[in-house]
């Protein structure tokens, strides 16, 4: 299942050229452009948070400790 070759990928590319039309295609991919660059955003924002939650605890439990 992991290795995809020139063969497979240009099989793919064909049926996703008749499926969709040649004019559907720059849509759909502006589509999953705008969806994967929000994943990204959202992953990047979770990763944000929880690195400032482990410091302000790491700041919290030093100022606390005598």
């Amino acid at each position: 299942m992991g290795n995809l070759g020139f063969q497979e990928i240009l099989l793919i590319a064909v049926v996703v050229l008749v499926l969709f039309g040649g004019r559907k295609i720059p849509e759909f991919m502006r589509g999953l452009g705008k969806g994967i660059r929000e994943f990204n955003d959202a992953k990047n924002n979770v990763k944000k948070e929880l690195e400032e939650g482990m410091k302000e605890k790491d700041q919290a439990s030093t100022t606390t400790q005598p």
